[in-house]
């Protein structure tokens, strides 16, 4: 396993290509995932028809050309119906992108289709499709579950497309053309890293995971396995590495966890997962993370770095702690100095002596 090393500058990389120990000072670009509101996002850009039953506004503007005819797009979006507001597909929250091959895709996503071909990739826009173009007449009462003649309103992304001429679809292809495409995809994602190109690079590294599906890895086994696993993993690593200078530390976490729920060991996948949960306050969860990696990567400078920051940072809480509790019960009670106890005593003994005194007088009297 290639060992971490501590970085001098933010873009660079690895011996394998994958982007290094992610530092601070990082350029940041804006482009989150969509919040799960309860409805559609409100848009207030320019309606422009695609179509007679398809209407679409930019929400997020994309670069580069469109996809042509046959383009497998890989895409996110949600839909809702559009006379209820009823959310019936979500491939965000199901963290799986849809694979769309235009000119030959499902009836239901006829509407879609059309949109999608009219986008640049990383372009999020709002469509308006007509249940002409939709789910139909009937609708569908399986799943997803759609009324019919239902209206629907798509949030869509184009995370990329490849240009095929046949439409070739995943599952059409061999272990070896699927693998190669999905490390085709890994190295454009590690060059626009390099280019400090964040948005574009976690695009392309979404595309490399879409080849490496579940249900395509479930059947791998051997050198297959091993050869897809090394495409994989990187794609998460280098994901997680972008949504650090991102500060999207929670997506973070979630791609170092998939790698480490394969390979507990992955000093990089710890490393990274440690970085992000010290950045969100986790930082006995950091610190855990952290000695783990140092343990497996002894002397590792920027491991120990992370670990001293970490104690700087635990050290400067407990004495504003300290500062801030010291007067809240009062002035601690102060012990009476020695020559205040040896006067009392002296004036106690000198009573004692006159009462003793006066009390044989007294006696005597009587």
């Amino acid at each position: 396993m290639e060992e971490v090393h501590e970085q001098t500058q933010d873009q660079s990389a690895g011996k394998d290509g994958e982007p290094e120990i992610v530092t601070e000072g990082a350029s940041f670009v804006h482009g989150e995932p969509p919040q799960d509101g309860s409805g559609p996002p409100k848009v207030d850009s320019q309606e422009e028809a695609l179509h007679e039953k398809v209407t679409k506004q930019v929400i997020k503007e994309g670069q580069g050309q469109k996809p042509s005819k046959y383009s497998t797009c890989f895409v996110h979006y949600r839909a809702w119906t559009k006379a209820t507001q009823h959310k019936f597909e979500d491939t965000w929250h199901e963290q799986q992108l849809l694979e769309l091959i235009l000119g030959k895709e499902k009836k239901e996503m006829t509407g879609l289709a059309i949109g999608v071909s009219h986008m640049k990739s990383g372009e999020r826009a709002i469509l308006h499709v007509g249940w002409e173009l939709g789910y139909g007449k009937e609708g569908n009462f399986s799943f997803p579950n759609v009324p019919p003649m239902a209206d629907i309103i798509y949030e869509v992304e184009l995370i990329g497309f490849d240009e095929v001429k046949e439409g070739k679809a995943r599952s059409d292809m061999t272990v070896e053309e699927r693998i190669s495409s999905a490390d085709r995809r890994k190295m454009d994602g590690n060059a626009l890293f390099k280019e400090e190109k964040l948005e574009e690079a976690i695009q392309q590294y979404e595309m490399a995971i879409a080849y490496m599906g579940d249900d395509f890895m479930f059947q791998l086994f051997g050198k297959y396995q091993d050869m897809a696993m090394a495409v994989k993993n990187p794609c998460h690593l280098n994901m997680a590495a972008c949504m650090i200078k991102l500060k999207r530390y929670d997506e973070a976490i979630g791609h170092c966890s998939i790698v480490l729920a394969e390979d507990e060991k992955n000093v990089k996948a710890l490393f990274r997962r440690g970085k992000a949960k010290a950045e969100l306050g986790q930082t006995d969860a950091a610190r855990e993370d952290f000695l783990k990696a140092g343990k497996l990567a002894p002397g590792d400078k920027a491991i120990a770095k992370e670990l001293r920051l970490l104690a700087e940072h635990d050290k400067a809480v407990y004495s504003k702690q300290k500062e801030l509790y010291k007067g809240l019960f009062g002035p601690p009670p102060q012990p009476k100095s020695k020559n205040t106890n040896r006067l009392i005593l002296f004036w106690q003994w000198l009573l004692a002596f006159f009462y003793r005194l006066f009390g044989r007088e007294r006696q005597k009297a009587d």
